[in-house]
């Protein structure tokens, strides 16, 4: 993965055509979206993912408003106009907020496990954080199988929780996503929105996909099957064809408010 550092920013860029964010989740990484950033350039996007620098922010910033304004900050530095975002997790959550701030922007919405209704999360902290075995499990129970939490994902977040600073940063960002609960404001969203949802995620349950569904206007919600939180990694190539063949049926769509 080619990454370019930019304005301060650390990010990829790829393809050419209609823009697409990709967004993260909190444990997440520039890696969750390696089979999407290969597939969606093939299909005529522009694939761009910034990295959200959870472990830079000064803590009194370290909140989900404040990563929107860095994504629009973002956007605005490298000369965006318009965009369509998809985010995992945290990463839907701060594209949540994004659509209903600048819907001049902001053209579509995929949202995949999204913060913002509920969470299944990190907000009690790690009360184990120093037993590599508890970790293990934590994460495996990100993914319906738990072989997809690989030794290296596992001693990633070993480290992560381990660290004094990086730890009251999660733990912050996840009360900050649990306090933005986003129920009242999402029948204002505009924006066509896909909702990819794994049917035995864990952390965001499936009766949270159907939530958003109910809630978001214009949504369309897709099942995976045998697939936990992040199906981008867990069902890469069903989650890659409920994408693009979403996005080619929406390609004309513009929202009109007449």
């Amino acid at each position: 993965m080619n990454i370019i550092m930019k304005h301060n920013y650390k990010f990829t860029d790829k393809g050419s055509g209609p823009v697409i964010i990709l967004l993260h989740g909190l444990m997440g990484a520039m890696s969750n979206f390696e089979h999407t950033i290969k597939n969606l350039p093939k299909n005529g996007y522009r694939v761009i993912l910034p990295m959200l620098p959870l472990y830079d922010m000064p803590i009194l910033k370290t909140n989900v408003k404040e990563f929107a304004k860095f994504i629009n900050d973002f956007t605005i530095d490298m000369g965006i106009e318009k965009f369509s975002i998809l985010g995992n997790s945290l990463g839907g959550h701060i594209g949540l907020i994004l659509a209903l701030q600048y819907p001049e922007k902001v053209e579509k919405l995929i949202l995949s496990g999204s913060s913002g209704l509920y969470e299944n999360t990190l907000g009690g902290g790690f009360p184990k954080r120093g037993d590599y075995n508890y970790i293990k499990k934590k994460t495996e129970e990100v993914f319906y199988n738990p072989q997809k939490a690989t030794k290296k994902l596992i001693d990633e977040v070993f480290e992560i929780v381990n660290s004094r600073d990086k730890v009251l940063r999660v733990l912050m960002m996840a009360k900050s996503a649990i306090r933005h609960n986003m129920k009242e404001e999402l029948k204002k969203i505009i924006q066509t929105t896909c909702i990819i949802w794994g049917q035995n995620d864990k952390i965001t349950p499936p009766e949270v996909g159907l939530e958003f569904h109910s809630e978001i206007p214009r949504s369309d919600l897709f099942w995976i099957d045998k697939c936990g939180h992040a199906p981008m990694i867990e069902q890469p190539d069903k989650f890659n064809k409920i994408l693009v063949t979403w996005l080619i049926k929406n390609q004309d769509e513009q929202y009109n408010e007449n």
